[in-house]
Order: structure tokens, then sequence, then C-alpha cells
């Protein structure tokens, strides 16, 4: 069995080293590619203001976040759920070094980038000097993102899931089975298509039953 986690960040800004903070994780499991419904997402206390900047991307301000806990006290849940599996994240530098920068704050181990499976430099090596964001690459492979108006965690990791398996093969749509409507269309089309053919007949000429009662004259024991 095959688990993966799709995993995403929301942040107060660019740096870690700035001061700057998670806000939200959203993630989602993947067993042999296919989600399988487990997810975790939350809110998180920064624990400082949320600059105008960053609220305009994922519309989290702080009177908002201060309701909610802090990284140490959901850090435990969160490397529960990741436990020892690849992390499926889009520009993965951006998201790992503030989870390291958290965990190493509050004294818990960094996890190494060498997990990270980072779907922006798989899409710049399949489709290069083309757009790479996940916005572009929802449009690409038409995956629908009209419910994305801001960034969200969670949202994003939906998304990124549809878009990771689009990077690594897509959907083979001769290996899926036909659906109800599309079975009675194909069959409807057989029917129309027959081809008709003129009757065989296979009753035996009179030469051929004389040539047949010859033979059986021959033989000792007929029957």
């Amino acid at each position: 069995m095959s688990r993966e986690i799709v995993l995403d960040t929301e942040t107060t800004g660019f740096e870690p080293s700035q001061g700057h903070r998670l806000v939200e994780i959203g993630c989602l499991e993947l067993i042999n590619y296919i989600p399988s419904g487990r997810i975790f997402h939350t809110y998180i206390n920064p624990e400082r203001e949320v600059p105008q900047e960053a609220y305009g991307v994922h519309g989290l301000s702080y009177d908002f976040l201060k309701n909610h806990p802090p990284f140490k006290d959901i850090a435990s849940l969160f490397l529960a759920f990741i436990g020892d599996d690849p992390l499926v994240i889009h520009n993965a530098k951006f998201d790992m070094k503030f989870i390291n920068a958290e965990l190493k704050g509050h004294n818990w181990p960094e996890l190494p980038f060498s997990r990270a499976i980072d779907t922006l430099t798989m899409a710049r090596q399949k489709f290069p000097g083309s757009p790479a964001s996940l916005d572009a690459l929802c449009k690409r492979f038409a995956v629908d993102n009209k419910a994305r108006d801001k960034h969200g965690a969670l949202i994003d990791a939906e998304l990124l899931a549809q878009v990771y398996l689009e990077l690594i093969g897509g959907k083979q749509p001769e290996l899926s089975l036909y659906s109800s409507s599309q079975t009675k269309e194909c069959v409807e089309k057989g029917k129309k298509e027959k081809t008709k053919r003129t009757p065989r007949f296979h009753q035996p000429s009179a030469e051929e039953l004389t040539l047949h009662k010859e033979l059986i004259a021959k033989l000792n024991k007929p029957t």
C-alpha cells in the first residue's frame, strides 16, 4: 500500500527568519494515489499580527486566528497524521522551511526535505517555460478551481491532489469502466451498425445423401 500526504500551508509572510509564522495547515491522505477521505486541517494562532499583504492572500485575520490553538498545541497531532510518509507539496521549499521553523522553535525534530515531492519542480520539468502556479496547472489539466477565490490550505491541498495525479500520468480512460449510459449508447450503436447477411442453407443435396448412404453401407457396424 502506497501512502502519501498532500500538504499546504498559509503564513503571515514569506520568511520565518523575519518572525513570520504559520496560520493554517491542510493535509489529505492518498492511498495508492486515491484520496482516502482522511484529512488534517487546522487554523493556527500565530501569536502575532497578520500583515495586510498576507490577509489579502488568504483572508485570515488575527482577530479570527487568536481564537485557535498555537502551533505547539497541534504539533503532535500534525506529526501523527503525516507519519513517515512522503509529502506532496507545491513549492516545497516554502512550506517545509515554515514547518521546520515551527518544529525547531518548539524543540521538535525537523522534517528532512528528502520527504518532499515538489509538484512545482515536477511541473517545470514536464512543461519547461510554461506557467507552473497551482492555478495555471488547474487550468492546464481542467481541474475546477472556481471555489478558490482566496488561498486556503485545505482547498489548495485538494486541488493539488488532482494536479499531482495528472503530473504523474493522469487518468487512463481506456482502463475505466463505462457508465451505464455509455454502455447503452455503445450497444445501440452496435445494433445500428450491424450488417444484415443473406441466410445460409445447410440442407444436404441429393448427391450428398447418396454418397452418405454408400459410405454407411461399407461400415461393419454403422450404429
